[in-house]
C-alpha cells in the first residue's frame, strides 16, 4: 500500500522533505521502531480518543502511553480511547489500526506530547503496517505547526 493518499498529499503540499522506508509488517509503532533499530521516543504514533461526540489524534513517542487522565483534565472532561469501527471511518485511506500521527488532512483535532523529541529526526507509520516515514524534527514541527503540545502520555 504505502503512505496512505491523504498523508502523501499533506506532505507534498507541505513542502516537507520525507524519506520512506519499507519494514517487515509489525503489529504497533513500538514493534516497527524495534524492526527499524529507532529510539522509541524518535517514533510517533497517533492514538484516538473520543470526547463527547467528537475525536482527538493524540500523537505520543511509541515508547509511551497516552494519559487519558490527563488529556481529560485538559478538554475538560472524561476521554476514552475511540473503537476500532470509529477509528478506521476516521482514515479509510489507512490500514486498519494504522493511525496516521496527522489530525489536519482528516479534520480532527490533534495534540503533540511534550515528550515527543523533535531535537532529533522524527519517524511515523505511513498509513499501513509496513511503511515507515522520516522527517526531520524541524520538518516534523512545521507538519505540526498550530497544534497543541502538552504533557499527555506516561
Amino acid at each position: 500500500m504505502g503512505i496512505a493518499m491523504t498523508m502523501h498529499e499533506f506532505l507534498e503540499d507541505s513542502h516537507v522533505r520525507y524519506d520512506v522506508a519499507k519494514h517487515n509488517r509489525t503489529g504497533s509503532s513500538a514493534m516497527t521502531a524495534r524492526v527499524s533499530h529507532i529510539p522509541g521516543r524518535e517514533m510517533a504514533k497517533g492514538v484516538v480518543l473520543k470526547w463527547d461526540d467528537s475525536y482527538l489524534l493524540a500523537v505520543v513517542p511509541a515508547s509511551r502511553q497516552v494519559d487519558l487522565g490527563k488529556v481529560g483534565a485538559i478538554v475538560g472532561d472524561k476521554v476514552v480511547l475511540a473503537s476500532e469501527e470509529e477509528t478506521a471511518a476516521l482514515f479509510p485511506d489507512c490500514e486498519e489500526g494504522a493511525v496516521p500521527v496527522f489530525g489536519a488532512p482528516y479534520r480532527i483535532a490533534c495534540m503533540i506530547d511534550d515528550e515527543l523529541d523533535t531535537d532529533q529526526d522524527v519517524y511515523f507509520e505511513g498509513g499501513d503496517h509496513r511503511t515507515l516515514v522520516h522527517v526531520t524534527g524541524k520538518g516534523f514541527e512545521q507538519l505540526m505547526y498550530g497544534m497543541p503540545r502538552a504533557q499527555i502520555s506516561r
